[in-house]
């Protein structure tokens, strides 16, 4: 898939198919964002992947509204950031990644936001991450159980401006 129909074609996936992904596809999506744009190559990042049900279960659990549906995905991966100044860019720019590359993949993802939620201390005692790091997203991954629909966005006739605003 070439990037612009990646990017085209990504959408929040919140159902789920009852199906697990592949090891080597989810090695894929943690490279990708390892490959991601960093702020003075500081590589701030560090990636876990959940694939254990009763796991899920708990992290939906503690993300409430925001993330109920991760109990049902294949997997949830967590992308923390080491505290630094562009902690949250880096992470943003990692997940991004893991996104479009989710799409490549066939398989579907939703960023559940991090980093300010109220829930990220004790996802980060769950999963273990050290003090100095920061939540800055959970990416809930899986097969699509049913074809998301179009979605709605301003023409870019609308967004773009040139020389100035």
């Amino acid at each position: 898939m070439r990037t612009y129909e990646a990017i085209t074609k990504r959408r929040s996936i919140r159902e789920f198919q009852d199906k697990e992904i592949p090891r080597d596809d989810l090695m894929k999506l943690v490279d990708a964002g390892r490959l991601a744009a960093t702020a003075r190559n500081d590589q701030p990042w560090e990636f876990v992947v959940v694939t254990e049900k009763d796991k899920k279960t708990r992290i939906a659990r503690i993300a409430g509204i925001n993330g109920v549906f991760i109990a049902h995905a294949g997997a949830v991966l967590a992308v923390f950031c080491l505290d630094s100044k562009y902690y949250i860019e880096d992470g943003s720019a990692a997940t991004e990644n893991i996104l479009l590359m989710a799409t490549d993949l066939d398989i579907g993802s939703c960023w559940v936001a991090g980093d300010k939620k109220p829930y990220c201390e004790e996802i980060k005692v769950l999963l273990k991450a050290p003090a100095e790091y920061k939540l800055v997203s959970l990416i809930a991954l899986g097969y699509v159980k049913d074809s998301p629909k179009p979605i709605s966005k301003r023409q870019l006739k609308e967004v773009l401006h040139w020389q100035s605003f």
